[in-house]
């Protein structure tokens, strides 16, 4: 790979996963989080979460796989429950990180650091299928990047955010993280509905894919909205 294509699939990879953190962050009017705990939150995402998914979905696949004799039963399982719960359960433990949870004085934050760190767990999965992407030519690589950089990147920070969403408010309120477990589940239905849209051609792959993007568009308007809300009634 040359210099040129390294360059264009890391600004391609990770610019957008971050102009979209500032965007979710200038959401709110009051208080604004500030950028060392996103950061924390971002850098999380892209690398220790998307290592620990590796990890549990790798254990999880082998756990089931005997189970299932039928090899398209068993990417559908793989597809709509495995990854996303592997993924919704280690993005969302940004907000463990001491500083993170420091910074957690307001309801919101945690839809805000839960979606920065679904951005970062992007930016890193955008890079790995961008790599692979490049085979594929320019053309292509540059249409499916684009597609990524709206589809990918909304969903894991909308899902993300429900689950941390949960997970603030048990920490704030000093609740049982037993709480969380609705937020999460509704963060996998989420990650799992948008996974069945575009992975599956009985529903059209076209039309699949918009309305994946429509799907992730009002999801990540509904986070917008709670968080202004929350923010206005603090302010």
């Amino acid at each position: 790979m040359e210099l040129k294509e390294t360059a264009l699939l890391f600004i391609l990879a990770f610019l957008p996963p971050i102009i979209y953190a500032i965007w979710i962050r200038n959401t709110e009017k009051y208080n604004r989080e500030k950028f060392k705990p996103m950061f924390l939150c971002f850098v999380w995402g892209a690398t220790i979460a998307i290592v620990a998914s590796i990890i549990l979905e790798l254990i999880l696949d082998v756990s089931i796989y005997v189970s299932f004799e039928n090899s398209s039963k068993l990417s559908l399982v793989l597809t709509l429950l495995i990854a996303p719960f592997a993924e919704e359960l280690t993005k969302p433990l940004a907000l463990r990180i001491k500083s993170v949870k420091n910074s957690l004085d307001e309801i919101e934050d945690g839809l805000i650091f839960g979606a920065v760190a679904g951005l970062g767990f992007s930016a890193t999965e955008n890079l790995l299928y961008g790599y692979s992407f490049l085979s594929e030519g320019l053309l292509v690589f540059l249409v499916l990047m684009s597609i990524r950089s709206v589809g990918g990147c909304l969903l894991h920070a909308s899902a993300t955010a429900l689950t941390a969403y949960g997970y603030g408010k048990s920490i704030i309120h000093g609740k049982s993280f037993l709480r969380v477990i609705p937020y999460f589940i509704v963060a996998i239905f989420v990650h799992a509905s948008y996974n069945f849209l575009v992975s599956f051609e009985m529903i059209g792959l076209i039309f699949g894919l918009f309305v994946a993007l429509m799907f992730v568009t009002i999801t990540i308007y509904l986070v917008r909205k709670k968080i202004r809300n929350l923010d206005a009634s603090s302010g």
